[in-house]
């Protein structure tokens, strides 16, 4: 089998290299400095820049002015986007918009997508749920009267939400379906609250009071959710693959120059056994979240659903992620919690990924129901 990657997904990572060469991950805002949100919008100039180069439309097809590009290489470009810490929602608007383009009706197609190509639209996606522990689908129920739906619940957790111009979210009906809604972040009875994450950004808990919406902006497809949530969780794993790499690449250089007792500290037998632990993990996350992201791009069968290789990448990206910088504190010592220094911005950040969407507990169980339900024999 051939395992390499397409002359597509090749070009748009030397794309997203160029662009994301110029951020510098230690521009970042502190969490450990600020009092309160580090900032109130996202890196504009970022996200204008992305997309003159055409990467925030990889997801939208070439119909919609997009490259019609599939979840690999998604999650490549937000690999490349997790080594400089880049402040834009490129997971939440490449999730919302392969999902639109997959399951929204053709109208509503025609209306988003060339938006989001251009970057004059921004989506955001809810899927904490209520409390971020229950199933996100029964946070807010969607009763229908006609052409018109009525959305009343909350949505814990929200990222980007109040700067966002939409946000896709999961509701129940009463007959116990899930649908998703494409909700404009202004619209009347939607509320935003304040919450602060771990990376120190700010966050919402959207409130839905009998908010309105029409049948366009309604998803009805049953498989809308997964197809959302699935790649939100892949993207997630990404993220974290490219944090690693690049906390560990920090970890080889500061140990490779720092000496002590007359020698590098990369040379000491006890610090070449846990950088090369690390890179078992990272190499481990790597595996399992192209074996992830390639089910969902291709359907292939497998002995369990694609939500069972999904549920392996997001224990891989969890537990391995964690390790990785805790690990890289432990070997930069006292200089690993400089504030001048990026990496306690990199902590931060894995600390978010590690638990957005479950962390590996909750699919350590996921798995074990699949198991359960699709015995390997």
């Amino acid at each position: 089998m051939d395992f390499t990657f397409t002359e597509e997904q090749q070009a748009a990572v030397e794309a997203a290299q160029a662009v994301f060469s110029d951020v510098a991950p230690d521009g970042v805002p502190s969490p450990a400095l600020a009092h309160g949100p580090v900032a109130d919008d996202f890196d504009r100039p970022l996200w204008r820049t992305l997309a003159d180069a055409d990467l925030l439309g990889l997801p939208v097809p070439p119909e919609h002015g997009g490259a019609g590009l599939d979840p690999i290489a998604l999650c490549l470009v937000l690999r490349e986007s997790a080594k400089v810490l880049a402040r834009v929602p490129l997971l939440e608007t490449y999730a919302a918009a392969h999902t639109l383009r997959h399951h929204a009706t053709a109208d509503l197609r025609a209306d988003i997508l060339p938006q989001l190509a251009t970057g004059d639209l921004v989506l955001t996606a809810a899927a904490g749920g209520r409390t971020g522990h229950d199933p996100a689908e029964l946070a807010v129920t969607a009763q229908q009267d006609g052409t018109t739906w009525t959305l009343d619940g909350t949505h814990t957790a929200v990222p980007w939400a109040h700067t966002a111009d939409r946000v896709l979210l999961p509701a129940h009906t009463p007959d116990g379906r899930t649908v998703l809604a494409l909700v404009p972040c202004d619209r009347t009875g939607l509320t935003l609250g304040d919450q602060i994450s771990t990376t120190g950004e700010r966050h919402a808990e959207i409130r839905l009071d009998s908010v309105r919406t029409g049948a366009r902006e309604i998803l009805t497809d049953p498989a809308a959710w997964d197809t959302l949530r699935d790649l939100l969780t892949t993207g997630t794993c990404a993220l974290a693959l490219g944090l690693g790499a690049r906390v560990l690449a920090m970890t080889s250089d500061y140990t490779g120059k720092r000496e002590q007792f007359g020698h590098p500290l990369a040379t000491f037998q006890a610090v070449a056994v846990q950088t090369a632990d690390r890179f078992i993990d990272l190499r481990a996350m790597e595996a399992t979240l192209w074996q992830a992201a390639w089910r969902l791009t291709t359907g292939a069968a497998g002995p369990l659903p694609p939500a069972g290789d999904i549920a392996v990448a997001k224990i891989w990206a969890s537990e391995g992620v964690r390790r990785i910088v805790q690990t890289a504190q432990h070997l930069h010592g006292g200089f690993g919690a400089d504030t001048d220094y990026p990496l306690h911005r990199y902590h931060a950040w894995a600390k978010q990924l590690e638990l957005s969407l479950g962390p590996a507990a909750a699919h350590e169980e996921a798995l074990g129901e699949l198991l359960a339900a699709h015995p390997l024999s």
